[in-house]
């Protein structure tokens, strides 16, 4: 029996193992490949196509605000990236490949601050530390165990709020603190308790819906420097905790402008968010890593004894009844947050389609954050 009746007696999946068998290696290692890179792209949510396909013209940047209003008018008016076009890095065309650039290569601008550190009522620790306009004009380079900021000075102050496991030594706080001090402000990042390098003093922690330590610290910092107008900014977790205690505090704050970059608003929905997909996982599983220590922090103070199971109860009960407390207080305005911010004379919400967290590289080089 020849080679020819055997082919023709073959069964049908005979016949294609052996037509896929004539196919060169080569070409199932580029169509891996390309499912590899199609996984990715998905996996990622890259954009790259999108802008490519677009000549890389960016994108608008989405305003709500009341119309009628001659503050977000003026602001409008004299700020240029809120009226310009947001033109993403093409090489980091996805807001995962923004966000892991920017915390593992900050490009951070060499910054020594000058660290006060504030003590709350409760024996509480936090960290301030400073960068004036001075440190950034006159180049000095030792670190000084105090404020720099002469008492009648009217220079601006901006307050950084960092996020979550953030303390002053972040890429993004240092970008900050550099850019407005290069500007002619001095600036100070409250880093929360336990972060900074400082341990827990006490037995009271940080979370989203806790603004008593940002209360008591604008309160002395604007008595320090009565003459100096306040600003604030808040990051990820730390714009959650500004915009509660601008709600709570309202016109009685000293703050004369505040800025939210980043808030994860509804933590309920974050909460979501952040297990929905195997890439959220990966954040979730790198912010629980970054607080491992704090929490190791939290559990033994820094004698080095171990807290009573009552003060541990008391304090961690404490702690959720206040979480709970922010989020029924705001859980009914959910679904109205755009009628509410055009009502405000004195609110501009900024968003963007694409961009990290924390993360909004543009140019070639991504040299501009």
């Amino acid at each position: 029996m020849d080679s020819g009746m055997l082919a023709a007696n073959a069964s049908p999946y005979d016949r294609l193992v052996q037509a896929l068998a004539l196919i060169p290696i080569s070409y199932y290692l580029f169509a891996a490949l390309f499912i590899f890179l199609a996984f990715l792209y998905t996996f990622l949510e890259i954009h790259f196509l999108h802008d490519l396909l677009t000549l890389f013209r960016g994108y608008p940047v989405t305003l709500t605000y009341n119309s009628s209003s001659h503050l977000c008018q003026s602001l409008l008016s004299n700020c240029n990236i809120l009226r310009g076009r947001y033109s993403v890095t093409p090489w980091l065309s996805g807001p995962h490949l923004q966000t892991v650039f920017l915390s593992v290569f900050g490009r951070a601008p060499p910054v020594t601050y000058r660290r006060h550190l504030f003590l709350t009522s409760d024996g509480g620790t936090i960290a301030l530390d400073w960068l004036t306009y001075s440190d950034v004009t006159e180049g000095r380079s030792r670190v000084i165990d105090d404020s720099a900021a002469i008492k009648r000075d009217k220079t601006p102050i901006m307050i950084v709020i960092p996020g979550l496991t953030s303390d002053s030594s972040s890429a993004y706080a240092k970008h900050l603190a550099f850019n407005m001090a290069r500007n002619g402000w001095n600036v100070v990042v409250s880093n929360h308790r336990g972060l900074g390098g400082v341990s827990l003093t006490s037995d009271c922690f940080y979370n989203a819906g806790y603004t008593e330590d940002l209360r008591k610290l604008i309160d002395h910092i604007h008595c320090e420097y009565p003459e100096a107008p306040l600003f604030a900014v808040g990051a990820s977790i730390g714009a959650n905790i500004l915009v509660k205690y601008l709600g709570e505090d309202g016109t009685n704050t000293p703050l004369v402008g505040a800025a939210a970059i980043c808030s994860p608003w509804d933590l309920l929905i974050c909460d979501r968010f952040i297990n929905r997909k195997p890439v959220q996982k990966m954040y979730d599983r790198a912010l629980t890593v970054g607080l491992k220590g704090i929490s190791l922090s939290c559990l033994v103070l820094q004698t080095g004894k171990a807290l009573q199971s009552p003060d541990l109860l008391e304090t961690l009960t404490s702690m959720l009844l206040v979480f709970l407390e922010s989020l029924r207080l705001w859980i009914h305005f959910i679904g109205v947050q755009a009628v509410l911010i055009m009502v405000n004379e004195n609110i501009i919400l900024a968003t963007t389609p694409r961009g990290g967290h924390l993360a909004f590289y543009e140019g070639i080089t991504a040299s501009s954050l």
